[in-house]
């Protein structure tokens, strides 16, 4: 049995649980999200799959 998990929807679900448990912290979370996924996007990722 493989297990395999990928990073975006992992990121996705800590995010999501952060945000119902202080929800202030939602500007921060899509300010990094963007700003990361932006220098994945110029940068590229290598092997990383997101």
């Amino acid at each position: 049995m493989n297990l395999q998990l990928s990073i975006g929807p992992v990121v996705s679900l800590i995010a999501g649980i952060l945000i119902l448990i202080m929800p202030r912290l939602l500007n921060y979370i899509v300010a990094i999200y963007l700003i990361v996924i932006g220098l994945l996007g110029l940068f590229g990722s290598g092997s990383l799959r997101l």
